[in-house]
């Protein structure tokens, strides 16, 4: 059963946040264990997953949109968008220098789908070798709760940045 609207999302799952940018010396960037709760606590955020860093869709459509539209997004009263998948916080921090987000939009590391699971929405990509990863969807939150959520059953589409800028 996945999360609905009007439902908080779980203030007690350790996530790890991507190094961004990464270390100008080449060093190993080590992410930063934070709790979910100070992600969304007294915040409008647009929280958005991947079925995983660098696959296709991801990288070419989905999450380049949040970052080149960011103050758009921004504009309709959003604090932050996070982009969460279930990798672990160093690929996610490769993947957000890849991505070139800056400080546009936020990664975050769920390696171990803890933070999936809760909210329902894991996907079996054991397929295609990719184990059970989390559905592609885009979720508005203010302060901890959910005012809308989509996901990409099929094809990309409904998780766009155009989708989720017409519903702030």
């Amino acid at each position: 059963m996945s999360i609905k609207v009007g439902e908080k999302v779980p203030y007690d799952i350790t996530l790890w946040k991507a190094v961004q940018p990464l270390p100008e010396d080449g060093a190993c960037p080590i992410p930063t264990k934070v709790q979910s709760n100070t992600l969304f606590e007294g915040k409008k955020v647009v929280l958005v997953a991947v079925p995983g860093a660098f696959t296709p869709t991801c990288s070419v459509k989905h999450i380049p949109g949040f970052v080149e539209k960011i103050d758009e997004i921004k504009a309709k009263g959003i604090d932050a968008v996070y982009c969460i998948a279930v990798n672990d916080g160093f690929v996610m921090s490769y993947w957000a220098a890849d991505q070139k987000a800056g400080d546009k939009v936020q990664f975050f590391g769920d390696g171990n789908g803890d933070f999936t699971k809760k909210i329902g929405l894991t996907k079996d990509c054991t397929a295609f070798g990719l184990g059970i990863r989390s559905e592609r969807y885009a979720i508005v939150i203010h302060d901890g709760i959910v005012k809308s959520i989509a996901v990409d059953a099929g094809a990309f589409g409904e998780t766009s940045v155009e989708a989720v800028l017409a519903k702030l």
